[in-house]
């Protein structure tokens, strides 16, 4: 078992693992090669030795950590969710983007590998 598979069977916000489950499930899916590890308290994809992105339920929404670059990069995509200089805000009542999310880690996976 992972060790994000071993966060999430004991979820610190079980209001919303279903939610976390499915980010996982959808990285996971992105970056199957990866190393997963908790840094910094929450779920971590790492590549080549560098973070990819890290996920973590908050109260109101999912936050998707993938750096600074990829959100300034992805402004434009990014416009209708709450962002800060390293983090997205996804909330719960609305769908996860995946595609914009599958964009966002080909982008961080690009950057950290060229």
């Amino acid at each position: 078992m992972s060790p994000i598979q071993s966060y999430l069977t004991t979820p610190a916000d079980a209001d919303h693992h279903t939610e976390l489950v499915a980010m996982y499930d959808l990285l996971k899916s992105l970056l199957s090669d990866a190393t997963e590890k908790l840094s910094y308290g929450m779920p971590a994809f790492y590549v080549a030795g560098k973070p990819v992105i890290y996920f973590a339920a908050a109260k109101h929404h999912l936050g998707l950590y993938p750096t600074a670059s990829p959100i300034a990069h992805f402004t434009e995509e990014l416009a209708s969710y709450h962002t800060s200089k390293g983090a997205i805000q996804l909330p719960y009542d609305q769908p996860l983007p995946k595609e914009l999310i599958a964009d966002i880690v080909a982008f961080r996976v690009h950057e950290i590998t060229d």
